[in-house]
């Protein structure tokens, strides 16, 4: 008896191959909030120094209206020091943070190096201060007075008004960005993204922004 084997058929199948998802482009925001020196000084300053910002403002309305422009030139200095202060004494510098996940206020040590009281260390935050001041007055304060013209600023007249406003706005806004971020591209790109997480810095930027945007709304009123 003989038997015939039955031929397999065999089902052709297309081959699988593993399909490589393309690289994703979106953005993940790396920074962290940023804290407050842990030092008795700054946990009672960041209270005193909205208060004094308010209180310089509130002193000068009436000459702010009377005379805009020389009112504004003369508040320049006594708010540039006020920011400084608050940074040196409140925020830390970028050299301490940990980048490029942000600064978190603590500087890691090598070994056998000697723990500083970064508090204390009043001597180098100085240079920083300074360097956040210069950035933000020659960096921040034109690009900001551009941004207002095209936001409806006038561009022939009032330009000195527009470049107080500018340079009050920046030294409000910018200045303590500088000093705890540095210039840090990856950093500034989520700044300019609105990306950062809530903190005291970023709420100042904030506040400062809708505070101006606030005071625009009712000129079309007036």
């Amino acid at each position: 008896m003989s038997s015939t084997a039955a031929p397999s058929s065999i089902s052709a199948q297309p081959t699988s191959f593993p399909q490589s998802s393309p690289p994703s482009r979106k953005f993940t925001p790396t920074s962290k909030p940023i804290p407050l020196l842990p030092t008795q000084t700054a946990r009672l300053y960041q209270h005193i120094h909205p208060a004094l910002v308010l209180s310089l403002f509130y002193l000068s309305f009436s000459a702010l209206v009377a005379d805009p422009v020389s009112t504004l030139a003369r508040l320049c200095l006594p708010i540039a020091v006020l920011q400084g202060l608050y940074c040196v004494l409140c925020l830390p510098t970028a050299q301490a943070g940990s980048f490029p996940k942000g600064p978190t206020g603590k500087r890691k040590h090598k070994p056998g190096e000697k723990k500083k009281d970064t508090g204390s260390d009043l001597s180098g935050k100085i240079i920083p201060t300074l360097l956040s001041l210069l950035l933000t007055l020659a960096l921040a304060a034109p690009v900001l007075l551009i941004l207002l013209i095209l936001f409806g600023a006038p561009l022939t007249t009032h330009f000195a008004h527009n470049a107080l406003c500018a340079t009050h706005m920046a030294l409000l806004a910018l200045a303590p960005l500088f000093y705890v971020y540095g210039v840090d591209p990856p950093l500034w790109r989520e700044i300019c993204s609105a990306s950062l997480p809530g903190d005291s810095v970023w709420g100042g930027t904030v506040g400062t922004v809708v505070g101006a945007w606030l005071g625009a709304v009712p000129i079309p009123l007036d």
